[in-house]
């Protein structure tokens, strides 16, 4: 199958939906597709069979689009627009596979081309731009009207967890097929080296959290539990690993803010091809989010480590964990803090709630496990589409 995949990112680079689009581009190439592949100007090359990347030409001024909705990531998707065009009016491509709010172009696309489309949902855009920017929750009707036009739509909708999912199938998409996260780790349970407590002169339980530090990432609601629990005595550090220098030094003055800056420790960015050594040193690792449907990428293989993982007890993270894989703790400093003293102090709960999160990870959430799920939505889109045997996916590819 010929697959003209928009990806409204920069790719490849080791944040979040870059890694899921990554993930798919792998997952259609392991499947014999052919893949041309539209994305931001900035990124890494990566080299699959019958991948290839276009990026759009853009100024200086409109690269590095930060994770979100930004003026900047408007600028980009407008210039995807002339890119996605010229290559279906020559390209005899099946199906346009579109992530996130490049499905308004394939909606464009299916118009002036006859191209049916796969709505790849990593979020729900009108839920994301009225948490985003309060003052557009007047319009939250309108957004979910155009994203509702868009699931129907969609020859089939792959949204990347439980909550989107039941989004896909209120608003009646013809088909559905949950692309759950992964842990990509290459060597998920290695054994700590103790190179991070060295570097950082660390001689307690580590808490660890990686990723972005935008606001719903819920970083302050982790330093201000951080706070709580060492106030009650509790000993332990913080390791922050990612963000930029701007997001950094904003938290590290709210830890010193607290008086518990000499507890907290920031890495900057980490390379994604690196984070099993970063999570082997690891005593408890954490997603502290407090914002979004969507479950965060990092549980997965923070899981799969085999390290218990503290959450909040959100629908972020309860609509697919529950207590006997991970902690789920109240999204508020007390009962946060509360539960990091409880996994700081009981080695024996560590132990078991890791146990079960590593084999949970095993089950459902590993690459093998992605490229089936794939597979069956690719043979689906095949079928609908009217393609012939040659295009279809074998179910065990």
């Amino acid at each position: 199958m010929k697959v003209l995949f928009l990806a409204p990112q920069p790719y490849f680079i080791d944040r979040g939906t870059p890694i899921d689009v990554d993930i798919m581009a792998r997952a259609l190439s392991d499947h014999g597709h052919q893949v041309d592949l539209v994305c931001y100007p900035d990124g890494r090359e990566r080299n699959y069979d019958g991948l290839t990347v276009h990026r759009v030409r853009a100024p200086n001024w409109l690269r590095g689009s930060p994770p979100g909705f930004s003026l900047r990531k408007v600028g980009l998707d407008l210039l995807m627009a002339p890119l996605a065009f010229r290559l279906a009016r020559r390209g005899q491509y099946d199906v346009v596979h579109a992530g996130e709010e490049a499905v308004f172009l394939a909606m464009a696309l299916k118009r002036v081309f006859g191209l049916p489309y796969v709505y790849d949902m990593d979020s729900s855009i009108a839920q994301q731009l009225v948490e985003q920017m309060g003052a557009l929750g007047p319009l939250a009707s309108v957004f979910d009207w155009f994203e509702g036009r868009a699931i129907r739509g969609a020859l089939a909708a792959a949204p990347v967890c439980n909550a989107l999912a039941e989004l896909a199938h209120a608003q009646r998409a013809a088909f559905v097929e949950t692309l759950h996260d992964i842990s990509q780790l290459e060597n998920p349970t290695r054994a700590a080296t103790g190179f991070l407590r060295e570097r950082l002169g660390i001689d307690t339980p580590i808490l660890m959290y990686v990723g972005n530090l935008q606001p719903y990432q819920g970083v302050d609601l982790l330093l201000d539990s951080c706070a709580v629990a060492l106030g009650s005595g509790t000993r332990f550090d913080l390791v922050i690993a990612g963000g930029n220098d701007k997001d950094i030094e904003r938290y590290r003055g709210r830890a010193k803010e607290l008086g518990i800056d000499r507890r907290i420790h920031f890495l900057g960015p980490w390379p994604v091809d690196e984070l099993d050594v970063l999570l082997a040193e690891a005593d408890i690792l954490t997603a502290p989010r407090i914002k979004g449907v969507n479950t965060p990428m990092k549980v997965f293989p923070y899981m799969h480590t085999g390290k218990p993982v503290l959450v909040t007890d959100l629908k972020t993270h309860s609509q697919i964990l529950d207590s006997s894989v991970a902690v789920l703790a109240p999204p508020e400093p007390e009962g946060f803090g509360r539960e990091i003293s409880r996994l700081v102090e009981d080695e024996g709960l560590r132990d078991r709630i890791g146990r079960r999160g590593h084999e949970f990870v095993e089950k459902g959430h590993t690459y093998p496990a992605h490229r089936a799920r794939v597979a069956r939505l690719y043979a689906f889109v095949a079928e609908a589409a009217g393609l012939d045997a040659d295009h279809s996916v074998s179910l065990g590819a």
